[in-house]
Formats: structure tokens, C-alpha cells, sequence
């Protein structure tokens, strides 16, 4: 019942920056927690960013000081900024959203960093 729409994909030069955007269905407060991950071709998904009901926030190690998720909870959506990006950053990023047991997934937006 949760439906996720990403945006904000793009191809962007090393060093660059992207601003991911993600629009939910329901109010924010609703889940109990909103994310996003990337997966490149031929590998597994991986969580990037993770953002809770509380406003915490947990990112994975290589993206620590350079991508900042954030939320906007009158406008339903959720942001990652990414920063000082890296050929390695090259994905298809998902907008997630948990809610009790159940996972809901965004389409994709296609993130390209090369020169």
C-alpha cells in the first residue's frame, strides 16, 4: 500500500553532486523507518542511508561525510544528498520504506558518475 517514486538521477562528473528525492504515499510518521540503496550491475543491493520515525540516521561506511539523508515530513518525502561523488557510487538507487514487517520499494533512479 506504500507506493515510493524516486527522482533526481542523473550523470554527474567525479567530485559532483545529486540531490535523490523520494515521495511517499502515506505520511513519513506512518513507517517505521525510510531509506535508500544502491545496487550497481551484476551486484547485490546494499543499504546506502536509513533514516528513522525518530529522525536518527545510520549510513553505510563509504558514504559517511559525503551523502546526508534528510526528510521534509509535510511534503511526505525523504532526500539524499550526495556529495564529492565517485565513479565507485555509480548505481540504481532505491528509495525504501519499512513498515512492521514489510519492505516497499521505489522504482530506481539511475545515479552515473564518470567524466
Amino acid at each position: 500500500q506504500v507506493q515510493l517514486v524516486e527522482s533526481g538521477g542523473g550523470l554527474v562528473q567525479p567530485g559532483g553532486s545529486l540531490r535523490l528525492s523520494c515521495a511517499a504515499s502515506v505520511s513519513i510518521f506512518s513507517v517505521n523507518a525510510m531509506g535508500w540503496y544502491r545496487q550497481a550491475p551484476g551486484k547485490q543491493r546494499d543499504l546506502v542511508a536509513r533514516i528513522f520515525s525518530g529522525g536518527n540516521t545510520v549510513y553505510v561506511d563509504s558514504v559517511k561525510g559525503r551523502f546526508t539523508i534528510s526528510r521534509d515530513n509535510a511534503k511526505n518525502t525523504v532526500y539524499l544528498q550526495m556529495n564529492s561523488l565517485k565513479p565507485e557510487d555509480t548505481a540504481v538507487y532505491y528509495c525504501n520504506a519499512v513498515k512492521l514487517s514489510s519492505h516497499y520499494w521505489g522504482q530506481g533512479t539511475q545515479v552515473t558518475v564518470s567524466s
